[in-house]
Order: C-alpha cells, then sequence, then structure tokens
C-alpha cells in the first residue's frame, strides 16, 4: 500500500520516480513512516512488526473527523436541476485540510539537532502566523517539555532563520514547485538551509552531512508531514550539489540579498540614501551582550577585573557600558543576580543621563516596560520613580528588574495615551519611550522586520503623538520630558520630534538625535533616536 497524497516536486527537473525495489549493493534506507498512520487511521501490522503493535502517536481529533470525512462512501452523483446546487456545498475529500500540528510532541532526543529543527521550525511558523518570536519560542518550550540546553539550540535556530529568512524562503522557491505545505514543513527546509548556508564569513555550525540526516528525521518524526521526508533529503542534498548557482540565481532579489521586505528596503533607501546598505547590514549581525554597571555599587574598572579574574572578556564601550567579547548566559555573568550589572544597549543606557536627574525628583517612566530605563533612572538618583505600562504582564518583568537591584518604584497599568490615572500631582522628569516600528532593534528581533507592515509606521506614528500631547500635560514649568524611540523611519523620529515642539511652543535642547545602528571598538548600539523638550515657565 502506498501514500497517494501529492507532495511537492522538485523544478526545473523533475526525475521519474524509483523502483522501490532496492538496487544491488544499496543500503537499506530508514523505514518509511506507515501510510496509515500518515492518515491517522489504525493499522494492521505490517511484515516484521509484531501483531498489537501501537502506532507512534495518537492523532488529534481533528485529524480523526478529517479521516472519518474522507473514508465515508461516495454518495451518487445527482444529476438533476439540484446537482449544481449541491456541489457547490459539497467539498472533495482532496480538498478536506487538517489543522496543523504545531504542539505535537516528537519521539527525539532531547539533546538531537532534529528535535532542535523541529521546534525551530514550529517557532518559525508561528511567527509566520503573525506571533513575535520570543512567545512562539515559549510556546515550543511548553509544548515539548524542553531541557535548558534544547531550549539554547532551539532558540539559536529559530533567530538564525529569522535573519536569513528572505534568502532560504527564495532559495526554497528555486528548489521547489509551490510552497511547502504545511508551513511548518517550509520552516523546516528554511531553517535546515539557513545552517547550510550561513552568512558569509561565519562558520557553518554543523557540518553539512549532519544537516541533512537530521532535518530528515526531524520530518520523519511529525505525522503532517513525515511523508515528505524524503522531498527533505532531496530539496536539501540537491542545495549542497547546486550551492553556488543557486545562491546566485537567488541573489538577484532583494528578498534573498538583504533579507528584508521590500517596503522595509525602499523606506531605508529613502531614508538614508548614502547609509542605507550600511544599515541593513547591520540589522543582520547578531548582537553583541552589552551590560551595564551599576555604578552607585563599584566602578567600570573594577568590574571590568572581576570578568577577567572570571575568564570573561569584555571592553567598556560607555559611561557605564560593557561589551563582551562573546556572549554568555546570564546565570554566568558576575555580578548579575547581586544586582551589580544588567543586561541594556549601550545605546539605550543614554536615556537616564540625558534627563539630568537630581535626588528628590518625581520621575515619570511611560512604556516602562522591560524596565531596563527605569532601573538606570534609580541607580543614578534617589527619585520617586512611577513606571507605566500598557501590558500588566510586562510590567510584571520590571518589578523582577527592580527587585533583583534592590530598588522600587510604583508600577501602574495603564495606557500612556490616557489621564486617568494620572494623581494630578506633576513630574519633574518624563521618560516617553514611545511604541515605534522597532525598525533600529531588528538585530536583536530579526522577527519585526516580517511582522510589521508599511502601514504600521503611520499608526504607531500617531498613537506617539497622542502620548506625547497627553504626558506634556502632566509635566511641571521648566520641567523636561526625554522624548525616545527605536525606530530608524524619520516619521516617528524626526519629523514627530519637530511636530511635537511645534504643537507645544516646547524648548528643544541638545540631544543625540538620531543614532544609526553601529558596530565597532568604540561604538557598539542599536538604531535609537533622542528628543529632549524643556518646558516654558509659566
Amino acid at each position: 500500500m502506498t501514500d497517494k497524497r501529492p507532495t511537492l516536486t522538485l523544478k526545473p527537473k523533475a526525475k521519474p520516480a524509483r523502483s522501490s525495489a532496492p538496487r544491488s549493493g544499496a543500503q537499506p534506507s530508514r523505514p518509511a513512516a506507515k501510510p496509515d498512520q500518515e492518515r491517522g487511521a489504525a493499522a494492521g501490522p505490517k511484515p516484521g512488526q509484531p501483531a498489537g503493535a501501537k502506532p507512534s502517536y495518537r492523532p488529534s481529533p481533528e485529524r480523526e473527523a478529517a479521516v472519518a470525512r474522507r473514508e465515508r462512501p461516495e454518495a451518487p452523483r445527482d444529476t438533476g436541476r439540484d446537482a449544481g446546487r449541491d456541489s457547490a456545498r459539497l467539498r472533495q475529500s482532496h480538498e478536506v485540510k487538517v489543522a496543523p500540528q504545531r504542539d505535537y510532541r516528537p519521539d527525539l532526543k532531547a539533546d538531537s539537532l532534529a528535535l532542535a529543527l523541529l521546534g525551530a521550525a514550529s517557532a518559525v511558523a508561528r511567527v509566520r502566523g503573525g506571533a513575535a518570536l520570543p512567545q512562539a519560542l515559549g510556546a515550543v518550550f511548553a509544548a515539548y517539555d524542553a531541557t535548558p540546553q534544547a531550549r539554547g539550540a532551539i532558540q539559536d535556530i529559530a533567530y538564525r532563520t529569522m535573519r536569513q529568512l528572505g534568502r532560504t524562503e527564495t532559495l526554497l522557491g528555486l528548489m521547489t514547485s509551490k510552497a511547502p505545505e504545511p508551513p511548518m514543513l517550509g520552516a523546516l527546509l528554511c531553517a535546515a538551509l539557513a545552517l547550510l548556508d550561513p552568512p558569509q564569513g561565519t562558520t557553518p555550525p554543523y557540518e553539512a552531512f549532519t544537516v541533512v540526516d537530521q532535518a530528515v528525521h526531524a520530518a520523519a518524526s511529525h505525522p503532517d508531514f513525515a511523508h515528505a521526508k524524503a522531498m527533505v533529503n532531496a530539496v536539501l542534498r540537491r542545495f549542497l550539489r547546486e550551492r553556488e548557482a543557486l545562491v546566485a540565481e537567488a541573489l538577484k532579489q532583494p528578498l534573498a540579498r538583504w533579507n528584508y521586505p521590500q517596503w522595509w528596503i525602499d523606506s531605508t533607501r529613502a531614508a538614508y540614501p548614502s547609509q542605507w546598505e550600511a544599515i541593513l547590514a547591520a540589522g543582520n549581525v547578531h548582537p553583541p551582550l552589552t551590560l551595564r554597571v551599576n555604578r552607585r555599587r563599584l566602578d567600570v574598572a573594577a568590574y571590568l577585573e572581576t570578568l577577567r579574574a572570571a575568564g570573561i572578556e569584555a571592553a567598556q564601550v560607555g559611561p557605564s557600558a560593557v561589551r563582551l567579547a562573546q556572549a554568555v548566559n546570564v546565570s554566568q555573568i558576575p555580578g548579575f543576580h547581586d544586582g551589580l550589572v544588567s543586561v541594556q544597549d549601550a545605546g539605550a543606557q543614554l536615556a537616564a543621563p540625558l534627563l539630568d536627574l537630581a535626588d528628590g525628583m518625581r520621575v515619570l517612566d511611560a512604556c516602562a516596560a522591560p524596565g531596563g530605563k527605569s532601573g538606570h533612572i534609580l541607580e543614578t538618583a534617589d527619585v520617586e520613580l512611577t513606571s507605566v505600562d500598557a501590558d500588566a504582564q510586562r510590567l510584571a518583568r520590571v518589578g523582577d528588574n527592580l527587585g533583583r537591584l534592590g530598588l522600587a518604584a510604583k508600577l501602574l497599568a495603564a495606557e500612556a495615551q490616557d489621564a486617568s490615572w494620572w494623581d494630578g500631582r506633576p513630574f519633574d522628569r518624563i521618560l516617553a519611550d514611545v511604541p515605534c516600528t522597532a525598525s533600529g532593534i531588528v538585530r536583536r528581533h530579526p522577527d519585526i522586520r516580517w511582522l510589521r507592515r508599511k502601514s504600521d509606521t503611520l499608526q504607531l506614528a500617531t498613537l506617539s503623538s497622542k502620548i506625547l500631547d497627553n504626558l506634556w500635560q502632566m509635566l511641571l514649568p521648566n520641567g523636561k520630558l526625554l522624548f525616545v524611540t527605536c525606530s530608524l523611519w524619520p516619521q516617528e523620529s524626526e519629523a514627530q520630534a519637530a511636530a511635537f515642539a511645534a504643537r507645544h511652543d516646547a524648548i528643544r535642547l541638545d540631544a543625540p538625535g538620531q543614532l544609526l545602528p553601529a558596530s565597532g571598538a568604540a561604538q557598539d548600539h542599536d538604531g535609537l533616536f533622542y528628543a529632549l523638550f524643556q518646558k516654558k515657565a509659566a
């Protein structure tokens, strides 16, 4: 009995199907997945299989229902006047689509590359369905009951795939006749291609034959696409044979060359005609791990000595910023759990000093989650801090971070564009890190480019202007408001700042303005924008 379901074909030259009989002298391949099991039906024992053997997984209720529909005897056709109406209501059996089993837990070794590839594929498919990558990974970790080692491998491959998604999807399109279904199958192929085709100048993390073998093993372990394991093997082996020609053809397309949607490429080029290529390239580089030293507890030089004693190479890249030469788990960072240091980008560490804080001030951190800037504010001066964020769950992270530092603030779950939460007491300083497209931090969050739409820029800029106008009324005369955004688009940054100053006759003070993403010995930071305003005395 053979599986009759159509699968992808390779292009441009599809080879005729090989005979199922083994060639003379050839090594037998792994047993193919049982066709009846692939369809979710109970199967009798195969040759060499003991009677009463159970299938390796239990199909989901949705799959069982779909199978039942397919196995019903075909109803006699109605050739009368109602035939057209009836046929419009009925679906042919081949049109039945079964819900993908993203949470299916495969029977794979916890430390295997196959499990890591499958987990990364599930996360990438979720992102393509609209989920943010951190939330997608959390769902995968829970479904797989992943060990810490497996979590690290799944996360690493998922982030690599997101950074190279344009290139791998283009390569996949050159080698297959249509988009792989279900989406998780395509994501598995993209994850494998990302490992086989790392960015120029970087070393492949695994041997090519290991990636191919484990990708095939991963496909065979999942009931949704076990039937396609031969296709996975063929696609990946073809890439290895024809890599040079396939990559050259793929790179003719901007999507593959830059790994961004076309609208994102166009927007960057329009905003920065002489720097757009460097900006796009910077967003595809793995970000460094940068720490903020709590200088109320120790100075940067002393902490660098602590790192050296622990065998961790690092360099100072800002007044309080230390960049590690090699990223490590936070549990391995000396002093992290004691509140001596925090993880924060060097560019983001400019916010607290720009506020010109003094002890006793009343300060507001609007849109505060996850709390890096709130912690820095309290490390800088003894102030009365209120931290506001619309997301109660993310606001809880602010409390966790401040607790680790031994600091405290008033936490409010509220919309920054709404004044109903305000007690009427004006603030001396306001930090407004407003919502934006986050186009300046894609090296840390590579999924953002695939989740955003061009129309988001205007919508988020409109929301940000409402937030700024609302917060301005909460500021004391002579007080200062720092407008921060992690966007590269002028509509969300400089144009927003200029319009705000004009609306409120605000005094604009010196601030860095637009920081483009940079990486080097002296500077290493994300792309952020800073504008500082002072309210005129009454």
